[in-house]
């Protein structure tokens, strides 16, 4: 019974502290590899992923094997993901912070190569993500910005503008 559950307070605060301390770093760890990270994920990205969630998991519960050791520590994952959350829902500031902001990569059917290279992009990389949504030329291209979650959204010339539509205003409720 004592490899299936461990009682010791201190042990689980233990789990409990390693816990945070490895989601705090992986959580910089992605925000610093950039959106491009995200989005676009090889195969050798996905092994090095495995790979980290393995290393990782002996770091936060440590020589605990234990039953609730684990699910402790799967707990705590979930607690403070759910809490980044809500905290970026109710502050733009750590919200920007945690989640990042998109990034205009073509203006007016010009490439802005400062932006290109902050964010670790190619020409022909913009060129393959105009292609894929049925773009050929990048005159044809009013905007085109890449997103938080890593996917680069594009905005055709001949687009009709959302300035144009008549605004609604929409309820929305606020989250307490």
């Amino acid at each position: 019974m004592d490899q299936l559950l461990n009682l010791d307070p201190r042990s689980l605060a233990l789990i409990v502290l390693r816990t945070l301390v490895v989601y705090v770093v992986l959580l910089l760890g992605l925000r610093l590899a950039g959106k491009r990270e995200l989005g676009q994920m090889t195969t050798f990205d996905f092994v090095v992923l495995l790979i980290i969630s393995n290393a990782v998991q002996n770091a936060m519960v440590g020589p605990d094997t234990s039953l609730n050791g684990g699910l402790l520590a799967a707990i705590v994952l979930l607690a403070v993901n759910y809490l980044a959350s809500r905290l970026g829902l109710r502050s733009p500031w750590l919200r920007s912070r945690l989640i990042g902001n998109p990034t205009l990569l073509v203006h007016e059917g010009e490439l802005i190569e400062d932006h290109l290279r902050h964010e670790g992009l190619t020409e022909e990389e913009v060129l393959q993500a105009l292609r894929e949504h049925g773009v050929d030329d990048l005159k044809q291209v009013k905007m085109a910005v890449l997103e938080v979650d890593g996917t680069i959204s594009v905005i055709p010339t001949d687009a009709k503008s959302s300035r144009t539509k008549r605004r609604v205003r929409a309820r929305i409720p606020k989250w307490r």
